[in-house]
């Protein structure tokens, strides 16, 4: 008779889920992560501006593309933070800076993390580490709330337990917090903590372990105006310049706040109204 111990375990397994098949990551430049069941969906086509677009955050678009390009190319490279204000850019620069090393390095993928599948991390870098591609894991809006653990699993990226991080993996992130957190929870635990600094040393060093951060503050009215200027003559709208002018203070006003996103939305409207499309666009 077979021992029970043995049924159970054979039960177990024709329960589990297949073992993901291994991906072909030649068959696209960039790569999403599901789970339940775990898979990684190719993305032929990203949704991105090109590099030449994003004005106003030259030294961090300099920064993380010089250590993109040493990261593609087998060097040493750290993970990136991208933390500050809504809309400037943070995520747009992570996919333009991808499609601008690509194009040097096709060898380098682009693989998209959710917040909540955090984690699953461990089976993703299962899967990544010893394939013959260098990934750019990329995880966007990321932050934590006081009773959030998904932090923890942040760590498998960021040092990699026993088995360090693998050496063809980079993570960069976004988040409009520098600590990852709300700073009034990291006060407020560190009040009502029998040792405050123990207590939230753990959440915020989270943030010491990103190599590179690079802040996004709000945008300059000339720096708003500009960015709407680069989307005219890159897509072929041709507006008197006082017209434009006006119309896009105009608009930043009825919204409340000058961006990045804000300065698309403008432009978007206007290559509308001038009948020019914005395929491929995002």
């Amino acid at each position: 008779m077979t021992d029970p111990m043995e049924r159970i375990a054979a039960a177990l397994e024709r329960m589990a889920p297949a073992p993901l098949p291994a991906p072909d990551f030649s068959v696209a430049p960039a790569f999403v992560w599901h789970v339940g069941p775990d898979r990684l969906e190719p993305v032929a086509r990203v949704n991105r501006v090109g590099l030449g677009l994003l004005v106003g955050i030259d030294r961090a678009r300099d920064t993380l593309l010089e250590n993109t390009r040493r990261f593609a190319a087998g060097f040493g490279a750290n993970n990136a933070l991208l933390w500050g204000s809504r809309g400037m850019g943070k995520s747009s620069l992570v996919k333009a800076i991808h499609a601008e090393v690509e194009a040097e390095q096709p060898a380098l993928k682009l693989v998209e993390l959710q917040r909540e599948d955090l984690p699953s991390v461990g089976r993703l870098l299962g899967h990544l580490r010893g394939a013959p591609y260098r990934f750019l894991l990329f995880c966007d809006d990321l932050s934590f709330s006081h009773d959030d653990q998904h932090y923890k699993s942040l760590k498998a990226v960021l040092d990699g337990g026993i088995e360090g991080r693998p050496e063809n993996v980079v993570l960069y992130a976004t988040s409009n917090r520098r600590h990852l957190m709300p700073r009034d929870m990291i006060e407020n635990e560190r009040s009502s903590a029998i040792n405050p600094s123990e207590a939230v040393e753990e959440k915020v060093s989270l943030s010491d372990r990103f190599g590179l951060w690079l802040g996004f503050h709000p945008c300059t009215q000339d720096d708003y105006l500009a960015m709407i200027g680069r989307y005219c003559e890159a897509y072929g709208v041709t507006v008197d310049p006082e017209v434009l002018r006006a119309e896009a203070i105009e608009w930043q006003a009825t919204r409340g706040s000058r961006s990045g996103r804000v300065a698309w939305q403008f432009f978007t409207d206007l290559a509308g109204r001038h009948g020019v499309r914005l395929e491929g666009a995002s």
